[in-house]
């Protein structure tokens, strides 16, 4: 398993360090352990610590930066669209099934080391479930998670309803009908 000695090299270092957390390995512990819950301040990957909670994004931004702090650069921070469906995403069934939709394409983030997918976004989940449904990925840095990420999900979805005419909903319907799903991870 990848993992290196955390040494206080700047901000997020320290934020770990002060809680006793020494290396790569239990950072990834602590980060998995946290509830998933969107955070007051996305912009400021340290409310993480505030809140006590994190998303996909979040979560994985911040170890990215706790590698980049510790010169260790080749962990990835990716951004991956998959297919959200009952199966890989349980909780977003039902309002799929409101909706009469199969899926939706997803935003996800997560972490590459080498060809290994490492997600540390719920604990209670099978955390590589997306896999078999990813559309496509690509490699984005900490401060993407933010307005980045958005952009290129709603641009996605945008194309994605232009190839799907049997899809009965606009790009903001289906932000919506999102948006309900991903409240429902919360639960």
């Amino acid at each position: 398993m990848f993992n290196f000695e955390i040494k206080n090299l700047g901000l997020i270092s320290g934020l770990f360090l002060s809680k006793g957390i020494s290396s790569f390995n239990l950072a990834t512990k602590f980060i998995h352990q946290l509830p998933y819950g969107r955070n007051a301040n996305k912009y400021d990957l340290t409310t993480i610590f505030i809140d006590q909670c994190g998303t996909c994004s979040t979560k994985h931004a911040i170890l990215k930066e706790l590698a980049n702090e510790n010169k260790v650069f080749d962990l990835r921070l990716l951004i991956g669209i998959y297919r959200m469906n009952g199966s890989n995403t349980p909780p977003a069934k039902p309002v799929l099934s409101h909706f009469n939709l199969d899926y939706i394409p997803e935003a996800h983030c997560y972490l590459k080391y080498q060809e290994s997918v490492l997600d540390f976004t719920k604990i209670s989940e099978k955390p590589l479930e997306f896999l078999p449904d990813l559309l496509e990925e690509q490699e984005i840095s900490p401060d993407q998670i933010t307005d980045y990420k958005v952009d290129h999900h709603r641009q996605y979805l945008f194309k994605w309803l232009c190839e799907h005419p049997d899809v009965h909903y606009n790009t903001e319907q289906i932000w919506s009908i999102r948006e309900k799903c991903i409240l429902s991870l919360s639960d």
